[in-house]
C-alpha cells in the first residue's frame, strides 16, 4: 500500500425533502440542506463524509479541503490547522462555530478513506466495537399536516396529545424504538406535558425525554418539575443559558441534558463548576469529528456525566458515522437521537439503513461500510440549486403558517 496522501477533497451541497416539523425556532423548510464530502487519496480510494449544507460551512469545507491536498489521510492536526479562521455563522442555536463543523465534515471522510485503504471498519480504527447493535430513540415532533406550499407527507398533522400518540405508534411499529423523545418549546408548556403524559399512558415502559430547546423560563420549568418527576429519564435544555439551567438542576434529581449549552471544550469547566447539565448529547458534526467525540466520552467518564448522541436532519453517511462512533463508545448511557425516519430521500446505495428493534448494526465492509449513490447525489444537488436556500431559516417558514408567531428563547 502506498502512503495515503490526499489528492482531492470534493464537497457537493444537497437539499432533500423535509416535513413541516415544529420546534422552538420555528418550522422546518420543505428542504433540508446538507453537504456530501469526498476525500480521494492519490491511489484512488474515496472516503465519504456528510455535514451541514449552509453556505458558510460549505465554503469552509472547500477552503480547508484545498489546504489538505498532499497531506496524509491520517493528519488530523493538519486538518484542524487548515480549518482555522472560520469564525462563526448564524445557525439554529445562534452563533455557531464553523471550524469544528468543517473539521468534522472532512475528518469522517478521512477515516472512511483510511478504513477502505486498509480493509478496516471505522469502529475498529476508533478502538474497537463494544456493542453489537446501537440503540436509537423515536424522535417525535409537533408538526403541520402540510408545508405552506401545499407539500404533504405520510405522517399528517400532530398538534395534540392524540396526534403525538398516533405518530409514536407509527414510528415504533416501523422501527421498533424503545425510548421516545418529544421536541417541545412549541405550544404552551402544560399542553406539551399533557402530550408526554399521553405517551406514558400509551407506552408505559418506554423511557421518555422532552426537549424544549431553551424555550421555557426558569420559573416555568420549576413549576413543571413535579409533573416531570418520574415521567422522563432526562430533561433536555429546558431553559436558556448555563447558569439558568443550573438553577433548574439544583431543584431536581431529574438529570438535565444538553446539546445547546455545552457544545465545545471551553463550556465544560463552567458546566462542571455549576452542575448545570449531567448528560452531554454529543454530535460529531459540531464537536469536531469522531476523535473529538471519543475525547468527550472520556471526559464524561471521568466526571461521571451521562452521554447520549444528538441528531439533526441527516442521511445515511451521517447515520453510519454515528453508528460506528456509538458502537466504539463504552460509556454511551442513552439511546441515540435520529431524524432518519422523517427522511424519504437517501444518498447511499441500497436505500436507508434499516432499524431492527430500534437499533442498528454497524454497516458491514471497510470504512463506514456505505457507498455513495451518484445518481441520487446528482438529483439532490439539483434540489439544492433549484430551492435557492443557503441557510436554515425555521422562523421565516413558521410565519408562513402562523403570521403572528415570534421567536423567543425562553418564550413560555
Amino acid at each position: 500500500m502506498t502512503d495515503l496522501h490526499i489528492a482531492d477533497v470534493r464537497v457537493t451541497p444537497i437539499a432533500f425533502a423535509d416535513p413541516p416539523l415544529l420546534n422552538n425556532a420555528g418550522c422546518h423548510q420543505p428542504f433540508a440542506l446538507r453537504s456530501i464530502i469526498e476525500v480521494e487519496t492519490e491511489d484512488g480510494v474515496v472516503g465519504l463524509g456528510e455535514s451541514y449544507g449552509a453556505a458558510a460551512v460549505v465554503e469552509g469545507i472547500k477552503a480547508a479541503g484545498a489546504a489538505m491536498v498532499g497531506r496524509k489521510v491520517t493528519d488530523l492536526n493538519a486538518l484542524w490547522a487548515a480549518a482555522q479562521g472560520g469564525g462563526r455563522t448564524e445557525g439554529y442555536t445562534g452563533a455557531e462555530a464553523v471550524v469544528p463543523r468543517v473539521v468534522a465534515a472532512i475528518e469522517v471522510a478521512m477515516w472512511d478513506a483510511l478504513g477502505k485503504a486498509t480493509g478496516q471498519r471505522v469502529v475498529d480504527l476508533l478502538g474497537g466495537q463494544v456493542r453489537e447493535r446501537v440503540p436509537f430513540s423515536a424522535y417525535l415532533f409537533y408538526k403541520f399536516g402540510a408545508h405552506a406550499d401545499g407539500t404533504t407527507d405520510d405522517w399528517g398533522e400532530a398538534l395534540t396529545p392524540e396526534g403525538l400518540v398516533e405518530q409514536a405508534r407509527k414510528m415504533v411499529i416501523q422501527n421498533g424504538f424503545k425510548a421516545i423523545k418529544l421536541k417541545a418549546g412549541v405550544l404552551e408548556p402544560e399542553e406539551e406535558i399533557a402530550g408526554l403524559e399521553a405517551l406514558r399512558a400509551a407506552f408505559p415502559d418506554a423511557p421518555l425525554r422532552i426537549d424544549p430547546n431553551g424555550g421555557w423560563t426558569v420559573e416555568t420549568t420549576l413549576k413543571l418539575l413535579p409533573r416531570l418527576t418520574g415521567l422522563v429519564e432526562y430533561l433536555e435544555d429546558p431553559t436558556a443559558g448555563l447558569s439558568e439551567n443550573a438553577q433548574v438542576q439544583a431543584a431536581t434529581d431529574i438529570p438535565l441534558a444538553t446539546n445547546m449549552y455545552v457544545v465545545e471544550n471551553a463550556h465544560l469547566p463552567s458546566n462542571m463548576a455549576q452542575d448545570a447539565f449531567r448528560v452531554i448529547l454529543s454530535d460529531h458534526h459540531y464537536w469536531g469529528g469522531l476523535m473529538a467525540c471519543r475525547q468527550l466520552a472520556h471526559i464524561c467518564d471521568l466526571w461521571g456525566l451521562g452521554l447520549g448522541m444528538h441528531s439533526n436532519s441527516h442521511l445515511g453517511i451521517s447515520l453510519a458515522a454515528m453508528t460506528h462512533l456509538a458502537a466504539a463508545t463504552r460509556n454511551l448511557t442513552y439511546d441515540c437521537d435520529t431524524h432518519q425516519p422523517w427522511q424519504v430521500d437517501e444518498v447511499i446505495e441500497g436505500g436507508k439503513l434499516a432499524f431492527e428493534g430500534g437499533s442498528l448494526a454497524v454497516p458491514e465492509g471497510p470504512g463506514l461500510g456505505v457507498t455513495l449513490d451518484r445518481e441520487a447525489l446528482a438529483r439532490l444537488n439539483q434540489n439544492y440549486l433549484a430551492c435557492g436556500y443557503t441557510k436554515r431559516d425555521d422562523a421565516t417558514e413558521m410565519r408562513k403558517h402562523w403570521p403572528d408567531w415570534t421567536f423567543g428563547r425562553p418564550k413560555f
